[in-house]
C-alpha cells in the first residue's frame, strides 16, 4: 500500500486567496519521504514538511527573493548547523556542498540552511537530504515551540 504526504486543509479562503494557493514544489522530496508520512502545511512563502512533531524541511519557489528558493533544511541544533557548514571530514558539506545560510533570515535564525534550487546538483542534493531524513539522522528535524507545548499538554492529560 503506497504512502502519501498529507498535506494539510487550512481553513477555507475567499475564492481570490484559494487561487493563489499551489501546491508544494519539488515533488520528488515529498516522493522520496512518502515512507516517513510526511505532513505538509503552508508556511510563509513556501510548505513546511513534518515528519511526526518535528518539521524537516521547507519547500520554496517564490518569486520574492528567488536567490532563497529550494530546499530549507532545518537542523536539531544551531551547532550542527554550523558543522554542516564546516569542511570537516563528518560534515554534511560533502554530500550538500550548496548548502549554505538563507539570506532572507539574515543570520537570526541559524538552525536553518539552504539546498538553492539555482544550484547544479539541487536534485541530487535534495535527495540526499531525503536520504538523511529517512535513515533518522538525528542531526536534522526539530521539534517547534508550538508542537512541544501540545506534547506536554497531551502528556500531562494521559496521567
Amino acid at each position: 500500500m503506497p504512502h502519501h504526504a498529507k498535506i494539510a486543509e487550512p481553513l477555507p479562503a475567499p475564492l481570490s486567496a484559494r487561487s493563489k494557493r499551489k501546491s508544494p514544489p519539488y515533488p520528488f522530496v515529498l516522493e522520496a519521504l512518502a515512507p516517513l508520512e510526511p505532513e505538509v502545511r503552508p508556511m510563509f512563502s513556501g510548505h513546511a514538511v513534518y515528519i511526526g512533531d518535528k518539521i524537516v524541511l521547507m519547500l520554496r519557489d517564490s518569486p520574492k527573493i528567488p536567490e532563497d528558493n529550494g530546499l530549507w533544511l532545518v537542523f536539531a541544533e544551531e551547532a550542527e548547523a554550523a558543522s554542516a557548514l564546516a569542511s570537516k571530514p563528518k560534515s554534511l558539506r560533502k554530500k550538500l556542498p550548496s548548502l549554505r545560510a538563507i539570506g532572507i533570515l539574515g543570520g537570526k535564525i541559524k538552525h536553518w540552511l539552504l539546498i538553492p534550487s539555482d544550484s547544479p546538483n539541487f536534485e541530487s542534493e535534495a535527495q540526499q537530504a531525503c536520504d538523511l531524513l529517512l535513515a533518522h539522522d538525528p542531526r536534522l528535524g526539530r521539534i517547534p515551540e508550538s508542537r512541544k507545548s501540545k506534547t506536554r499538554r497531551n502528556k500531562n492529560d494521559s496521567v
